[in-house]
């Protein structure tokens, strides 16, 4: 008697990689999934390739990882795959400090994010 198998998160024309503890905050890199959103998985490659944000390679990353499970995973054609969606959320906050003038202390946050990255196999219009 094993255990059922886990239903999947995502619909069958679907596919979703996850990445965890990028560090940078989530406002930043909202705008470099905002970038990639509702494009061609082959057009987002190539903007996520030239931009010139630093978190951009992390994010190719993450969206070359939700290319493989669509094509590896779930048998979907690559050649007809957008990014359905692109979602930033919070990670923990590391809090340094620095001394400052008059026996103050200058607060230092270094946030991180997480980024969740959607897939969808659409057929083209003719």
């Amino acid at each position: 008697m094993g255990k059922d198998k886990n239903p999947r998160r995502v619909a069958d024309n679907e596919a979703m990689a996850k990445t965890r503890m990028l560090r940078t905050s989530p406002q930043k890199l909202n705008l470099v999934a905002g970038m990639i959103r509702g494009k061609k998985v082959d057009r987002a490659l190539t903007d996520l390739t030239f931009s010139n944000k630093r978190i951009a390679a992390d994010v190719k990353k993450c969206l070359q990882s939700a290319i493989a499970n669509a094509e590896n995973n779930h048998n979907l054609d690559v050649d007809d795959l957008i990014v359905a969606e692109a979602y930033v959320g919070k990670n923990l906050t590391m809090k340094r400090g620095r001394p400052r003038a008059r026996g103050r202390f200058g607060k230092i946050i270094k946030p991180f994010s997480e980024l969740t990255i959607l897939v969808r196999q659409v057929e083209e219009q003719a």
